[in-house]
């Protein structure tokens, strides 16, 4: 592996100071978490009543998104649906070709914050009008995909690579259509972000597998790797595998981190549109970097194994956390079954790399993180 070589941009100790109040103001640490669970409510809240004044199609992607700009100036990304709760992805589809789920997004950031991590973007639900919401806001390239279908819903389909046209169009019902509005972060002139490519990321091939799939030490070269090399980020990946495996999420290609806390950022969790797409279907290949580095962070683990032993399953914190999102139930209940299942496995792979370790602290890390 090469290592990455971010740009660098000096900060002040204020600037720093004052970003990192805001972000664990909305993502605290466990004892805090009320007041954090408050605050994001209310932003999400808000997501869901202000008008929207503005919209635009995002650029880039494989898929229909829109930014949407309230009439406050705040911006959310807007995932429309396209699938009912119970389809599931199609057996012949490769999880490059799968079909983007609102339904996804929102669960995953619930399940982000159950898990302890607080990475993920708060994210949720909304109904919109596509004649009164969108469609009066819409110009140029966007606005000339809108149409009504012969069933004299109206419909839409933006530009992007795979699936923007006529037969793959976004229709309401006839008009009201479901989707996720995930809130924007600062911009990078605010704050700007580093790119890194997943070290476990998939070949996006038919044929080709990655290196990571036919080399079962890979792992050696990625710990000799900056910045896997030491510090955090190996721990932060762990992680990151263990919530792709649970919504099972094979679409993980890259990730960012917050440029001005260097090497002491923890990805964000980003783009989780293929996650749950498979309820009775367990990808253990997304759990590579666990079963091949055989680490884990002792926080994440604390918090599988209260929800392994109870009183409260995953499935059912996943229920009750979901409760208030107005697009309620966001998950098809095979989904939250999985959830349990799979939560189960994660506990079997990491008893496997506990037994033959001389030292268990090797393996379960205390970072405090």
């Amino acid at each position: 592996m090469k290592p990455a070589q971010p740009t660098h941009v000096s900060y002040s100790a204020e600037k720093t100071r004052q970003f990192g109040i805001v972000f664990t103001t909305a993502y605290p640490r466990t004892g805090c978490m009320a007041a954090g669970t408050i605050h994001v409510n209310t932003l999400l809240h808000y997501v869901t009543t202000l008008p929207i004044a503005h919209i635009s199609q995002k650029e880039g992607g494989t898929q229909i998104k829109l930014t949407i700009e309230f009439s406050d100036g705040g911006r959310a990304l807007f995932k429309p649906m396209r699938h009912p709760r119970d389809q599931q992805t199609l057996k012949n589809q490769f999880y490059f070709t799968d079909f983007e789920r609102h339904n996804a997004e929102i669960a995953a950031f619930h399940l982000d914050r159950l898990l302890g991590f607080r990475r993920a973007v708060p994210t949720v639900g909304r109904t919109v009008n596509i004649t009164k919401d969108l469609f009066p806001l819409a110009k140029g390239d966007l606005l000339k995909t809108f149409f009504f279908s012969p069933e004299k819903n109206h419909c839409f389909h933006g530009k992007c690579s795979y699936y923007c046209d006529t037969a793959h169009a976004i229709c309401g019902s006839p008009d009201m259509l479901e989707g996720s509005f995930a809130v924007f972060l600062p911009g990078d002139a605010e704050v700007p972000r580093v790119h890194w490519r997943h070290p476990w990321r998939r070949s996006y091939s038919r044929r080709r597998k990655a290196e990571w799939e036919e080399d079962d030490e890979y792992c050696a070269s990625v710990k000799e790797t900056p910045p896997y090399n030491e510090g955090r980020r190996l721990l932060d990946v762990v992680d990151m595998a263990v919530l792709d495996f649970l919504m099972g999420n094979m679409d993980r290609h890259h990730y960012e981190t917050i440029e001005m806390f260097g090497n002491n950022s923890a990805p964000l969790h980003l783009d989780h549109g293929r996650g749950f797409g498979q309820a009775f279907l367990d990808e253990a290949s997304i759990l590579a970097p666990l079963y091949q580095c055989c680490v884990m962070r002792h926080s994440t683990l604390a918090t599988l194994l209260r929800f392994h032993t109870g009183p409260e399953r995953l499935s059912a914190a996943m229920v009750a956390s979901m409760a208030r999102d107005p697009l309620r139930p966001v998950l098809w209940p095979p989904h939250l079954h999985a959830l349990d299942r799979r939560l189960n496995t994660v506990l079997h792979v990491t008893r496997r790399c506990l037994h033959p370790a001389k030292d268990p602290n090797k393996v379960i890390i205390d970072d405090f993180h």
